[in-house]
């Protein structure tokens, strides 16, 4: 385990102790409510019967979905603490999941062709180099499988509502790619709690624009749909610094939907 590797299982462990807002298991959810909460738009089409990875995915949430949508489930990530969500989470409903820690940028446990889909949430930020977990995806996922993830917008990833300066938000670092980046929790990460203790820096890597499609294009990857992420709804008017008025103008995430073809 690297040092990425042990700073991630750390900080995701006070996360969960701390529960925030991704560390939450979805606990009320049926058929309808699980298809909204991954596919509101169905794109993935049926889900029966396949085979899915969930990715760094954690929590009890995506993972319990693709379940009740009656999906064979697999979750790797590498928090103990965010698989024991999982596990609560799957006796909720009295189902199984194949619950792994392990790394996302090693998957090599799986042989070739395992999986129909890859569900990937917003993880992708949290190792330095990009490329090695797409060439990792590309070589479990089948032909014409669907590989789905959020990462932070390139242009944005570190932006938040202390960068407000009066007139707008101030962008202060170089875009580098695989620039290490460190910055203080926004208050909504944790809902309407506060935690006890200070959490230790979200630390992310940006990837840029251009690692992120040529790093697909180059593993095989046709990209489906590319689409910008907000915080809630945003709000020209809102004050200042609060996360409706920021992600008004800086919208803070990317959402990337690419099927595998490497023949193409």
């Amino acid at each position: 385990m690297d040092e990425v590797a042990r700073y991630n299982v750390e900080r995701w462990k006070a996360l969960a102790q701390a529960n925030a807002v991704f560390t939450r298991p979805y606990l009320d959810l049926d058929e309808d409510s699980a298809r909204k909460c991954l596919d509101p738009q169905r794109r993935l089409g049926e889900v029966a019967g396949q085979d899915v990875l969930c990715l760094a995915a954690g929590g009890g949430q995506q993972s319990v979905a693709f379940a009740l949508l009656g999906a064979n489930v697999t979750v790797v990530d590498i928090s103990e603490a965010q698989l024991r969500r999982d596990a609560e989470a799957a006796s909720h409903y009295n189902m199984n999941l194949n619950l792994l820690q392990g790394d996302m940028r090693d998957l090599s446990r799986f042989g070739e062709d395992s999986f129909d889909i890859m569900w990937h949430p917003y993880s992708l930020n949290f190792v330095p180099d990009a490329r090695v977990v797409f060439r990792e995806v590309a070589r479990v996922l089948r032909v014409g499988g669907i590989y789905h993830f959020t990462c932070a917008n390139p242009f944005l990833i570190g932006l938040g509502g202390k960068d407000w300066s009066g007139d707008g938000y101030v962008l202060r670092l170089p875009y580098v790619d695989g620039a290490e980046i460190t910055y203080q929790d926004e208050s909504w990460i944790y809902g309407d709690e506060n935690p006890d203790e200070p959490i230790r820096k979200c630390k992310e890597y940006r990837h840029t624009l251009s690692t992120l499609v040529n790093g697909l294009i180059e593993q095989g990857f046709l990209v489906l749909n590319l689409s910008e992420l907000n915080y809630g709804t945003p709000d020209f008017e809102a004050e200042p610094g609060t996360p409706e008025h920021l992600t008004s103008i800086a919208p803070p995430w990317l959402n990337f939907w690419a099927t595998y073809r490497p023949m193409l």
